[in-house]
């Protein structure tokens, strides 16, 4: 499917939940379209600062993940993570996640299997890193007052076994790769042209896994993982100060409320920019926390507007510095070439 299929397709997925979302709110569009005028200029400023630094963790992360041998300049990687970002935010399902691949072939000039590899782990750490701070979170707000604190503790727990999960998944990612060639097998897929091709990338995306995983590079990009996401949820946080959702909201609160909306920006179930979807886990978020459905749906679509205006910013001056860049040949795998 061509680029603008797919952006048209993900603009009327988002408009269709958008509009859904606005009915299911009770509010007029001015009011909710209208919630980030209230976030001052120092406000602003500090959560670009905290939203660059979570980019230039990101690139630092995805370094860490490649061979010695090959590993990029963290600068190329830092365009490259910015362009990529804006492409995955816009399309639907996530599909813009294949341009992370094909910006580090070109710019980076590493292979097609071992920018999958990194992207792949980063992923992994990513959902493993949200699932243990979500976790932190609900255990940290357990003993709260609120009567719907009772399923903090339990739900806190679970999250932190699921995060631990997911953090020995990505440390040994190539399994994912065993699955599929498995399932690849009892399906009799292998034995088609296009499932052969298949488990030929899969053999060779697994060797780059295991290569990703050596030498403890993924302990290293795991500790990288912990400010990363720090710093998101320090963005969420103050956006919601700035939006004058409540003074008592603290970081633990800002990170459960916001968590929700989060993992819908993580799974593939969303449409441009995630509207709709990330704007239910808001208010489902913060709806736990006793904040009311009009107070929490306004300020969704208001933090929702500065993040896309940041991503839409880093992401136009990464593309400016993929056009600068000298170009380098990265088809080291077979299938890069076909």
């Amino acid at each position: 499917m061509k680029t603008s299929i797919r952006l048209l397709v993900s603009l009327a997925l988002a408009a269709a939940m958008l509009w859904r979302f606005v009915r299911w709110s009770g509010l007029s569009w001015a009011e909710l379209f209208g919630s980030w005028r209230r976030v001052d200029m120092s406000t602003w400023a500090t959560a670009l600062a905290l939203h660059a630094g979570v980019y230039a963790l990101r690139a630092v992360r995805f370094r860490l993940l490649f061979p010695p041998a090959v590993r990029p300049g963290l600068g190329s990687l830092l365009a490259v993570g910015a362009a990529h970002n804006l492409a995955a935010y816009v399309l639907p399902a996530k599909t813009g996640e294949a341009t992370f691949v094909l910006y580090a072939r070109r710019v980076c000039g590493v292979s097609g299997s071992q920018a999958l590899a990194s992207l792949i782990t980063s992923r992994l750490l990513d959902l493993c890193t949200v699932c243990a701070g979500l976790g932190a979170a609900c255990l940290s707000l357990a003993g709260g007052r609120d009567t719907a604190s009772g399923w903090f503790a339990p739900l806190g727990g679970a999250l932190l076994v699921l995060g631990f999960a997911l953090g020995l998944l990505a440390w040994k990612s190539h399994w994912l790769v065993a699955i599929y060639t498995r399932v690849a097998a009892v399906t009799r897929l292998n034995r088609t042209r296009l499932g052969r091709r298949a488990d030929e990338l899969a053999h060779r995306v697994a060797a780059a896994l295991r290569e990703a995983g050596g030498e403890g590079r993924v302990i290293a990009a795991a500790l990288v993982s912990a400010p990363l996401w720090l710093g998101i949820f320090l963005f969420y946080g103050v956006l919601v100060r700035g939006l004058g959702l409540s003074e008592t909201i603290d970081l633990s609160q800002a990170a459960l409320g916001s968590g929700l909306a989060v993992l819908a920006n993580l799974l593939p179930v969303n449409g441009f920019a995630g509207f709709g979807t990330q704007e239910a886990g808001w208010v489902l978020g913060f709806g736990a926390l006793g904040v009311s459905k009009d107070v929490a749906t306004a300020t969704s679509v208001g933090v929702h507007l500065i993040q896309l205006g940041n991503v839409v910013l880093f992401g136009v001056l990464g593309h400016i510095a993929l056009g600068l860049l000298p170009t380098r040949d990265g088809s080291t795998d077979q299938s890069d070439a076909r």
